[in-house]
């Protein structure tokens, strides 16, 4: 039996292709003219910061699953110096660029 797809994995592949489909077709199905309502609208302004939030947040306060506990984390201080020139500069690259600056030495020279 190993090496073939049993009915139910195949059922259940059909049917995800079949939701995907559907719901990325949506729009195209619908014979009038579909608009968001306002809120709808205005919320979506807010979802790339909430995504990018979701994803760096952990990335920074955390160490294999575990909040991180010591202050000799390059990360952190990577992360402050970043968005201290970000609220000072409002420039992204700059942001970028100084968050390394902050990140690399102390990871790569102090071993943090």
């Amino acid at each position: 039996m190993s090496g073939q797809t049993d009915l139910w994995s195949l059922a259940v592949i059909v049917g995800l292709a079949a939701v995907t489909v559907l719901t990325r077709c949506f729009f195209f199905i619908l014979d009038r003219p579909w608009g968001l309502p306002e809120w709808a609208h205005r919320a979506l302004h807010y979802a790339p910061v909430a995504a990018l939030a979701a994803v760096i947040v952990p990335e920074i306060v955390m160490t294999q699953g575990h909040l991180v506990s010591t202050w000799q984390d390059a990360r952190i201080f990577g992360a402050l110096a970043g968005a201290a020139y970000y609220f000072w500069r409002r420039g992204v690259l700059g942001t970028m660029l100084v968050g390394m600056a902050v990140y690399l030495p102390l990871h790569l020279g102090l071993g943090w």
